[in-house]
Order: C-alpha cells, then sequence, then structure tokens
C-alpha cells in the first residue's frame, strides 16, 4: 500500500520543531514494521513475498529520507527553544541510519537468495522480536518531546522519558546478547553452509543487531541535549 504524503514540513514548524521528528520517527518506524513479514517470506521461500515486502521498505526508506532533507532544508536558523537547532539535526539524522540499515537488510534478500539454517531460526526470530521492541520503544520516546515541551522540559515527563530511554538501554544490551549467542550458533554449523551463504548470514545478523544499537544511539542524543 503506497504511503500517504506527509503534511507539508514547513507548517509543522509553527507548531513545534519536534512534529516534523515525530512524523519522521513515524515513517521510520514504518519501515521496520516491514522486517518481520520480510524474514517470514525469506522462511517460506515465497520470492514474490519477499521482493513485495523488500519494495515497500525501500519506499518507505526513500519517504523518510525526503521528510529528512526537507526538515533540514526548512528548519529556522534560530529557535527560542531549550534546544539547540543541530541537536535537533542530529536526532532525525540518527532516526534517518534506522531506515537506511532496514533497506541494506531488505537489499541482500532482494539481490541474493537465501534460505534460513534450521539451526538459527529460533535465535534469529528472538533477535526480530527484540528488535521490534526497542523500535517501538524508541518511538514511543520521541511521541513524548512535545509534552516535554510543554513542561518546559522539567517534571514528571522529564522522569518519564527518562525512564524510557533507560529501558532502550537495557533492551540494547540484552539484544547484544542475542546477536552474540547468534552468531556463535552459525559459527556452530557454517561448516554445514555455503561459504558465501555464510558470510552473508553474519551480514544479515550484525544488521538486525545494528537497529537496536542505532535506538541506543538515539536514546543517548535524546539525554544529551534533555540534560544540557
Amino acid at each position: 500500500m503506497p504511503l500517504r504524503s506527509p503534511r507539508p514540513l514547513s507548517g509543522l514548524f509553527r507548531g513545534s520543531p519536534f512534529k516534523p521528528i515525530q512524523e519522521h520517527m513515524r515513517v521510520v518506524f514504518s519501515c521496520i514494521c516491514h522486517i518481520p513479514p520480510l524474514f517470514d517470506a525469506v522462511y517460506r521461500e515465497d520470492r514474490a513475498q519477499l521482493v513485495d515486502f523488500a519494495t515497500q521498505i525501500k519506499e518507505t526508506e526513500t519517504a523518510a529520507d525526503k521528510l529528512k532533507s526537507t526538515f533540514r532544508l526548512n528548519m529556522p536558523k534560530s529557535l527560542f527553544l531549550p534546544v539547540d537547532r543541530k541537536d535537533l539535526l542530529s536526532l532525525i539524522g540518527d532516526q534517518d541510519k534506522i531506515a537506511d540499515t532496514t533497506e541494506d537488510i531488505a537489499k541482500i534478500f532482494l539481490f541474493r537468495d537465501m534460505v534460513v539454517p534450521e539451526g538459527i531460526k529460533e535465535l534469529l526470530d528472538e533477535l526480530l522480536e527484540g528488535t521490534m521492541e526497542i523500535s517501538a520503544s524508541a518511538r514511543d520516546m520521541i511521541e513524548q518531546l512535545d509534552e516535554l515541551l510543554e513542561v518546559g522540559f522539567v517534571g514528571r515527563e522529564l522522569d518519564k522519558v527518562n525512564v524510557m530511554i533507560a529501558g532502550v538501554r537495557r533492551s540494547e544490551h540484552n539484544i547484544d546478547d542475542i546477536v552474540h549467542r547468534l552468531r556463535a550458533r552459525l559459527f556452530a554449523i557454517e561448516k554445514e553452509l555455503n561459504p558465501v551463504d555464510a558470510i552473508f548470514w553474519y551480514r544479515i545478523i550484525d544488521l538486525v543487531g545494528q537497529i537496536s544499537d542505532q535506538a541506543e544511539n538515539l536514546a543517548d542524543r535524546l539525554l544529551l541535549f534533555l540534560s544540557k
């Protein structure tokens, strides 16, 4: 289904500079939401479905990239906010990297036929589940920015966001452990695989793991400018 065009970002700045960042993060999360069905198509060796979901990821990443570019072009040079302009630019840049990584995963499956080794399926499912959870948490964290602005970055809303940031960071450490176990499992069976396939599976595991790393970077970026 084609992604609807978002509202013009120039209008969003009249309300809050966080609104276009939130719009962008919603598109980024839409991109990530295509990952589980993409992997399901790989599991089922359904090439037509795989191409469909990979294409949707590519189109959604392009939409996110356009939002990022429009944000940078239309952002006023000065904003009377307790947030530095360059911090906002860095924040949307960090979000966009998540969509880029998602597209990188889709490209591998799009241009190379891959069969999921039985020995890694269980842990791979665990990694995908964790990735969706941390991505949803990162999205929810960004959705709180308007409320923070309304209360002047103090009080209960700030405490709530700090708790969310801590949760994202804990989740990233848990996913790191899953990635480590998944690599070890793949190493144990790699002699049974085509060597090139093994290389690509290591790459796919690393890319999926990068999404959680980038979600943590987003949390760290937010924590940095909230502490200024």
